[in-house]
């Protein structure tokens, strides 16, 4: 069977697990390994709490549930066996605990104190509490809410919706997140493909030029889904608040701390869903795609 574009189109809970993605696992791994000193293990988890990226990384798990979804196929499919091989690639001590092991090697303890230092101050703290709340709350109540919030933003001319725009920009200067959106759906389908899951019936180069096809589409989905997302999360933050924010994030400092753990981000994904597809294949029959 030809692979329609909607059978790659970017499916909603693993579009949002990727809007924070902006370096790839290979320049996590080497790029900023050069960094001056390696933090300590016991600091790095504790930054991951302090920041909230703890919370970030469990919700990867959210995402297994739509995974199906890409492959043009139904958890269904898998039978009894799904939910358990699920939360078994997705243990999220494991994926805590690989997020640890490249930050201790690859963040310097002087940008973790000035990230850490941040998020630990009374606003930090609420920023955390509220998108901690946001990575674990039902999509579609923040679709409506947020996007309902966006719409009447936008018709009051509000200015919270340019600081959106840079909080965005600060945490992803480059826009790498569409890359990325397109390189972990590649991996997940090729792994599929290896393991026996679907009859691909193209090889990687045609696999990527189809999802190219929806890379002008999938960056305006992200722009999009980021700003409301952001309307449902800071909702109840004042301009003032917000600006402290942006500022913050718009810091050279916390920008490279936003690189790493967004590349951080990426390599757990990408593994895990690749770990997922090999799995994938001990519990279904062939499908063609």
């Amino acid at each position: 069977m030809y692979m329609t574009s909607a059978r790659v189109a970017p499916f909603q809970q693993f579009k949002r697990q990727l809007l924070l993605v902006a370096l790839t696992a290979l320049t996590c791994m080497f790029a900023l390994v050069s960094l001056a000193q390696a933090a300590d293990r016991d600091n790095v988890a504790a930054f991951l709490k302090v920041t909230g990226f703890d919370v970030a990384i469990d919700s990867i798990a959210l995402s297994a549930t739509s995974a199906p979804d890409l492959l043009g196929m139904k958890q269904g499919d898998f039978g009894a066996q799904w939910t358990s091989v699920a939360e078994d690639v997705f243990d999220t001590s494991l994926m805590q605990n690989r997020a640890i092991d490249i930050l201790e090697a690859t963040l310097d303890d002087d940008l973790l104190a000035h990230a850490a230092a941040f998020y630990a101050s009374d606003l930090g703290q609420r920023l955390v509490d509220v998108e901690n709340d946001s990575h674990m709350a039902d999509d579609e109540e923040k679709d409506l809410v947020g996007n309902a919030m966006l719409a009447d933003m936008e018709e009051n001319n509000d200015p919270r919706i340019d600081l959106f725009r840079r909080m965005s920009d600060a945490i992803d200067p480059s826009d790498i997140g569409p890359q990325a959106m397109t390189e972990i759906q590649v991996r997940f389908i090729l792994a599929a493909s290896y393991a026996g899951v679907i009859d691909l019936r193209t090889d990687e180069e045609g696999l990527r030029a189809l999802l190219k096809e929806n890379s002008d589409e999938m960056a305006e989905a992200i722009e999009t889904s980021s700003l409301a997302n952001a309307a449902y999360t800071y909702r109840d933050f004042s301009l003032e608040e917000l600006i402290d924010y942006t500022e913050a994030l718009e810091h050279p400092d916390m920008m490279i701390v936003y690189e790493l753990m967004n590349a951080v981000h990426f390599e757990v994904m990408s593994n895990r869903f690749e770990v997922l597809a090999l799995r994938m294949g001990d519990i279904q029959p062939v499908q063609d795609l």
